[in-house]
């Protein structure tokens, strides 16, 4: 029969045994944009897993909160809180599967139009599948807009500067990938596309933004509602690819036409064609294109996949 050890005994034992332990130095936690902190994510990116990789982050420059709606918004009669609306600061980055880094990174990033949100245009409008498909290196981000609201404002992003200062915290973002960490940290080429409402929030980066060298493309979805100065002004400067996508419903028909008579009278050549009587090799040959389309209001993206194709014919030399 074995003899306890006297109670005088155990408890030096246990701290001889623990003490390794206990003077263990513990890692401090990871700060945010930390190469070292997994980014972060969402649950509803799980559909996408396969079509490649997600950071869902939140980012003081992005668009929201403001100042200006701090108090919220009344349009015609119905009202948008600030806590509802205007609080959600949410940026999503999608890399697609295949993508290699290399140097600086190009971006597409898109403005979603009035009543939507972040993760409902992926859903709508196959942004992550259209992406993928086609075949292009590039870093597909989405910023939260007003949420839900009957709204174009920008927020953040129509303010001085506000859309380089933007660009910096997204590039933040993606380099606290282990695959990223060693990029430029400046973007490279950028394309800017909006949907319907989305077009305030372009007009705004195009005239004072940041990073106007960098904008390559501008594709507006049924979106040139206003602001058409601005576009025209950039084109003229950059000659970058201007795509103008409108329908027969609402104010884009209108502007689109008069942009059009605009461009005759002073003699600059473009596009005016049926979207769905495009020929190979238009979208690639032409600067300033206008397209239009029968399809409705809320189809114009994803319905003949017009986002895969502007995207497969884009950032050409």
């Amino acid at each position: 029969m074995k003899t306890p050890l006297p109670t005088r005994l155990v408890l030096p034992l246990l701290l001889l045994l623990f003490l390794p332990l206990l003077l263990r130095p513990v890692a401090a936690p990871a700060a945010p944009g930390d190469p070292a902190a997994p980014a972060p994510t969402a649950d509803w990116t799980r559909r996408y897993a396969d079509l490649g990789d997600w950071i869902v982050t939140n980012l003081a420059t992005a668009p929201f909160p403001h100042p200006a709606r701090a108090a919220g918004r009344q349009y015609q009669k119905e009202f948008f809180s600030a806590a509802e609306h205007y609080e959600d600061n949410t940026v999503a980055i999608f890399i697609p599967r295949g993508f290699k880094p290399a140097g600086r990174v190009d971006y597409l990033i898109h403005f979603h139009g009035w009543r939507n949100h972040v993760e409902q245009v992926f859903a709508r409008y196959h942004l992550a599948e259209q992406t993928a498909a086609s075949g292009r290196n590039v870093v597909l981000v989405v910023p939260q807009g007003p949420r839900d609201a009957a709204d174009s404002f920008g927020g953040k992003l129509e303010d001085a500067g506000g859309f380089t200062r933007f660009m910096t915290d997204v590039s933040a973002a993606l380099r606290s990938r282990p695959a990223f960490r060693d990029l430029d940290a400046s973007p490279g080429r950028i394309i800017l596309s909006g949907h319907s409402g989305g077009y305030q929030v372009i007009g705004s980066i195009l005239d004072h933004g940041g990073l106007t060298d960098r904008v390559a493309e501008v594709w507006l979805f049924d979106a040139l509602y206003a602001r058409t100065s601005q576009f025209l002004a950039w084109h003229d400067r950059t000659h970058g690819r201007l795509i103008d996508l409108y329908t027969d419903h609402g104010g884009t028909v209108v502007e689109t036409k008069a942009l059009m008579t605009r461009l005759k009278e002073r003699g600059t050549p473009f596009l005016a064609a049926e979207e769905a009587d495009l020929k190979p090799g238009e979208l690639t040959t032409n600067r300033l294109l206008f397209l239009h389309t029968k399809l409705e209001h809320d189809e114009v993206l994803q319905t003949h996949e017009l986002f895969r194709q502007f995207l497969a014919t884009a950032l050409r030399p």
